[in-house]
């Protein structure tokens, strides 16, 4: 490939390598509110696999460039409609089937090992009852939380927050308003619109008249379908929230509760105001928020140390790596300590960073378990890095048989067992391909690849192999711990013809398969 790439001289230009840069979700994720990519941090997140921008962009750019080649390949690929019929024929297939089950806890009380068979098996399987290598470990967490907990700010550092952020503390002032509208487009004829203006002007006289009818008269006159069935109830709204524009909001907002406007004029037309209900601007007290904005402000900070921080205790932990202490003294971090074996733990939740596979294999490093070194800062994901140093090891030791004599006798027995079910449902296959007989199976059902009926995928793919040429065809397959089972396939119902949109979509997806990148874009984690 890379040959040929050099050969044909195959490139990628500054444009598709940005494009290619863009869409990879890591550096997406590092875009700033106005859209903008965080350079620092896409630089930092290069430096943690030791590499520069121009470093990873030459990268991309051989990529793109030797991906041409089985692209132009690929692309050239077609589907028949022959291929597409008997795809679409065989996966909507349906086959009639009765099932016969040799199960294994039926024959677990017919074996009775001897100490010899359990001594013998014991040998031959030592791996299996070995106690796996486990690690006393030492580890730190960088994240955003972590440097957040660490931040002890000052009153004056909270007042400060508070005063550049009052506007989080503030309830905007808000009215509740009905009104009366009289349309008048903005587009209308100025004799239109002096008309609207006179008829609100004769509307305003009568709420003048009479204000305890404001309800009445907007039902009658307000030509607002919104409102006018509500009596021109516009309910709560704080500037801005109303198309009426800056003159309705300065009309509504200017009235006591209980005041009438005089006539305003928007874009709609005009417009009589009458406020309801006034609720002022409250801004909460700094001694009220006082809590909440320790938080807001810690989560503040935590998002920036973790930023400008990462590549700090990254390079502390390569120049110091006979101890995580300086790094947890810089970085105002607690040394924690744990115990873990090679693979995850199931007692802890899944999403443990002490569970995360990269973490686990860079604890197991021949270098780590040697030298005992700190590891490097590990990216797991959610703005966290974590590292570790090993205190202790514990290799992976195999008990003597007489310590683990009870799990070798169990496992040995549901071994023959399985065994034992196996062997006999293959010689009982042999004899049912011969009599043909139904005796002993369960009732018919009817199985489809989309409709497997519970039965275990081993099972519908050995019913599906079967040749059907001449029925009944009998299968068996071994299904390991479960024993063995026999399936008597007695009918097969085919897909009587093919809609020919359904073919064409066949086509379309075979195809799409066919001409899949087989390559993984790369991402700086």
């Amino acid at each position: 490939m890379t040959d040929e790439t050099q050969r044909l001289h195959l490139t990628a230009s500054d444009d598709a390598v940005r494009r290619a840069l863009l869409a990879d979700p890591v550096i997406s994720s590092l875009r700033k509110p106005d859209g903008a990519i965080d350079v620092d941090r896409y630089k930092q997140l290069l430096a943690m696999q030791g590499m520069t921008p121009a470093q990873y962009n030459e990268r991309m750019r051989y990529t793109l460039a030797t991906d041409q080649i089985p692209s132009s390949i690929q692309a050239s690929a077609f589907t028949s409609k022959s291929l597409a019929q008997n795809l679409t024929e065989l996966a909507d297939q349906k086959r009639a089937v009765q099932g016969l089950s040799l199960r294994t806890a039926d024959y677990t009380a017919k074996i009775q090992p001897t100490d010899a068979q359990l001594t013998a098996y014991y040998d031959a399987h030592r791996n299996d009852f070995a106690t796996p290598g486990t690690a006393t470990i030492q580890y730190l967490l960088l994240s955003p939380s972590t440097i957040a907990a660490a931040a002890k700010p000052s009153d004056a550092d909270l007042k400060k927050y508070y005063d550049d952020n009052i506007q989080r503390y503030r309830t905007e002032a808000e009215v509740r308003a009905s009104h009366i509208l009289v349309n008048a487009p903005k587009d209308a004829s100025a004799a239109d619109r002096a008309k609207a203006k006179q008829k609100a002007e004769d509307l305003l006289a009568q709420v003048k008249a009479h204000p305890d009818q404001f309800v009445q008269i907007a039902q009658k006159n307000s030509e607002d379908p919104g409102s006018a069935s509500k009596g021109g109830d516009l309910g709560y709204f704080a500037r801005g929230q109303i198309a009426g524009g800056k003159a309705f909001d300065d009309a509504a907002f200017g009235l006591k509760k209980g005041e009438v406007s005089n006539v305003v004029e928007s874009d709609f037309g005009y417009h009589i105001i009458q406020a309801t209900d006034v609720k002022p601007a409250v801004t909460k007290p700094f001694d009220e928020v006082k809590d909440a904005l320790a938080k807001d402000y810690a989560a503040q900070q935590g998002a920036k140390g973790f930023a400008d921080d990462a590549q700090g205790f990254t390079d502390l932990l390569y120049e110091k790596s006979k101890s995580l202490q300086p790094a947890a003294d810089k970085y105002k971090l607690t040394i924690q300590t744990a115990t873990v074996g090679p693979k995850p733990n199931p007692q802890l939740p899944q999403d443990n960073p002490l569970n995360n596979p990269k973490f686990l294999a860079a604890v197991f490093a021949p270098d780590s378990v040697k030298d005992r070194n700190n590891t490097q800062a590990i990216d797991i994901g959610n703005n966290t890095l974590i590292a570790t140093r090993m205190t202790d090891y514990k290799a992976s030791a195999v008990p003597a048989f007489d310590a683990v004599k009870d799990a070798v006798r169990t496992k040995a027995v549901a071994d023959m067992a399985a065994a034992m079910a196996k062997k006999e449902g293959e010689a009982k296959l042999a004899d049912l391909r011969k009599s043909k007989s139904a005796d002993g199976f369960t009732s018919p059902i009817t199985v489809s690849r989309n409709d497997t009926q519970g039965l275990p995928p081993a099972a519908l793919s050995v019913i599906f192999k079967a040749d059907v040429s001449k029925l009944p065809a009998y299968v068996g397959v071994d299904l390991g711990a479960d024993g063995y089972a026999i399936y008597r396939v007695n009918a097969v119902e085919k897909l009587a013809q093919v809609a020919a949109d359904r073919l064409t979509g066949a086509q379309q997806q075979i195809a799409q398969v066919l001409r899949k990148p087989k390559w993984k874009r790369m991402s700086t984690r």
